[in-house]
């Protein structure tokens, strides 16, 4: 937990942090054979950091088969556990796909619920941990999984908040920008510059960032 912490601190990059996570958790949990994150955004999806190409393969046949414990878990369940795929019955045509990979168990922990705007990334996620033996995951393992997914789902918050910083500032500029035509063509101060597109704004109802990134493409 402790390299995680470091590695959290030393990188801006989201990718390095979630493998971090995933390359832990096999690391950490003896019975995690590989491990994978998948986070969905309505029809679209994203599998990050995964050990093994599997991971993402077993994520995605969740999706097609629309059942799984990766999926109950993005449903709001902290924490969804398979123990043995050949006798748990909640997910049979997906069981028969993990015992085909030769995955018997499977943990699937919850990361977070945050609607999309722009930019950001996908609003729903699960860490997944994938086991080739039945039974396998003790308490103990549980523990550590959930912690390793509250890093994972702390990341992932950071991310979105620089994205969003990122696009505030973006969008300050494209206002400045307009705001400058509108003074230049008009011969009008910067308040009134303002004035015009929020006025325009409330008529057309389009937001007033988007009024200014189209002043500005006019240009």
């Amino acid at each position: 937990m402790a390299e995680l912490a470091t590695n959290f601190a030393t990188h801006t990059d989201l990718i390095p942090i979630l493998e971090a996570v995933t390359a832990q958790a096999v690391q950490l949990i003896s019975a995690v054979d590989i491990a994978g994150i998948l986070l969905i955004d309505g029809e679209r999806h994203q599998a990050l950091a995964s050990t093994a190409p599997l991971a993402a393969e077993l994520g995605i046949a969740q999706l097609d088969l629309r059942e799984g414990p990766c999926l109950d878990a993005i449903s709001n369940q902290p924490l969804v556990h398979c123990a043995d795929f050949a006798r748990d019955s909640r997910w049979s045509r997906f069981a028969a796909a993990a015992l085909t990979a030769d995955i018997h168990s499977m943990m699937s922990f919850h990361l977070y619920s945050h609607p999309k705007t722009h930019g950001e990334l996908g609003g729903r996620g699960a860490l997944n941990l994938f086991s080739r033996k039945a039974n396998s995951f003790t308490l103990a393992d549980q523990a550590v999984g959930a912690m390793l997914a509250t890093h994972a789902a702390t990341a992932l918050i950071a991310a979105n908040k620089q994205i969003q910083f990122d696009s505030a500032l973006a969008s300050r500029d494209v206002l400045g920008q307009a705001k400058g035509i509108l003074m230049e063509r008009f011969k009008v101060d910067a308040v009134r510059a303002f004035e015009m597109m929020a006025k325009l704004s409330q008529d057309t109802n389009t937001p007033v960032r988007v009024i200014a990134q189209r002043i500005v493409e006019t240009i």
